[in-house]
């Protein structure tokens, strides 16, 4: 009952696999910055009517 050794296509896989969730998290976390210091700045509130973009 021992494991079986895996393949050397589940190995490159599973290289890929970390690759593409390595981008992904890097992704999100750019989003996450970009919101934060959005918010923290202020620049979320919607303008007034008649005020143009400066």
């Amino acid at each position: 009952m021992g494991f079986r050794v895996e393949h050397e296509l589940h190995k490159r896989r599973f290289g890929r696999n970390v690759g593409v969730a390595l981008v992904l998290v890097a992704f999100v976390v750019l989003l996450l910055g970009l919101t934060v210091v959005k918010v923290t700045r202020g620049d979320f509130a919607p303008q007034a009517v008649g005020q143009s973009a400066s």
